[in-house]
């Protein structure tokens, strides 16, 4: 039984990613963003900005700029003006201010750069090695949900960072939401973060809890939740990849704090 058992894992081989730090992850996946509007007549940069359904796009000062926050990662700007917008696959999204999450054109947008100097002292002291969290569908259509589950399965086995869900909020360090939290759920999310006891800290995760997305202007939608608090960390992405989410949330408790501004690596 132990030699049929050892085989199998052997055949198997390492399921787990051993380095967070040079994961790749396939070209077709749609990461940070890269602008470029060069080239862009005033007319087609209003009809980029329309294209939107989200009104994630738009030009500033610094040229071309997109709301990760608000941006649904369908690429569809990207297949209509290959020359102004590029998906790269570098999932390292995760900011810890609302701005943090807007890109623009300028050569620096083009690399995470996660900024500590927003995050509260305390996180890093009391959860720096153990971290439990209460995740809260606010009217979420599962993607995220889906996604935050295969963070703790055994390829990416957040886990042995100390990071891990739990049932309950009282027995939790901060809550995640996901969705964009309808009005049938406001109060339960509410009710749900005051269990968990001072101090706490909140993760907004996705598209959908960050904005609001395609549904931020429906009746049937109540953000007042996010106009009372503040999240600690977005995580973009719609949905958000397991390694949006791990890397994020290790940044935040200075896990891998050397590496932050670092390219991807093989």
């Amino acid at each position: 039984m132990l030699l049929s058992s050892l085989r199998v894992l052997f055949q198997h081989g390492r399921q787990y990613i051993k380095h967070l730090d040079k994961v790749k992850l396939c070209d077709e996946f749609r990461g940070r963003p890269v602008l470029q509007s060069a080239g862009l007549t005033a007319a087609a940069g209003r009809e980029l900005c329309r294209f939107c359904p989200t009104g994630a796009i738009g030009i500033g000062a610094d040229g071309l700029c997109l709301d990760m926050g608000r941006c649904l990662f369908c690429g569809e700007c990207a297949v209509r003006y290959p020359n102004h917008v590029r998906f790269t696959n570098d999932y390292r999204l995760a900011a810890t201010t609302r701005e943090g999450l807007v890109v623009s054109e300028r050569a620096g947008d083009s690399v995470w750069t996660f900024d500590h100097r927003a995050v509260r002292p305390e996180i890093k002291r009391l959860f720096g090695r153990s971290l439990q969290l209460r995740e809260v569908s606010a009217g979420g259509d599962n993607s995220c949900e889906m996604e935050l589950g295969a963070a703790g399965n055994v390829n990416f086995d957040m886990g042995r960072f100390g990071i891990g869900f739990t049932a309950s909020p009282r027995h939790a360090d901060g809550v995640v939401v996901t969705g964009p939290v309808t009005a049938n759920m406001a109060r339960e999310l509410e009710t749900t973060w005051q269990a968990v006891p001072e101090p706490k800290l909140l993760i907004a995760v996705g598209t959908d809890a960050i904005s609001g997305g395609l549904f931020a202007e429906s009746p049937a939608v109540d953000r007042t939740f996010f106009d009372r608090h503040t999240p600690d960390l977005y995580v973009p992405g719609n949905p958000a990849h397991p390694m949006t989410f791990i890397t994020g949330v290790l940044a935040l408790l200075e896990h891998d704090r050397q590496r932050a501004a670092e390219p991807l690596t093989e």
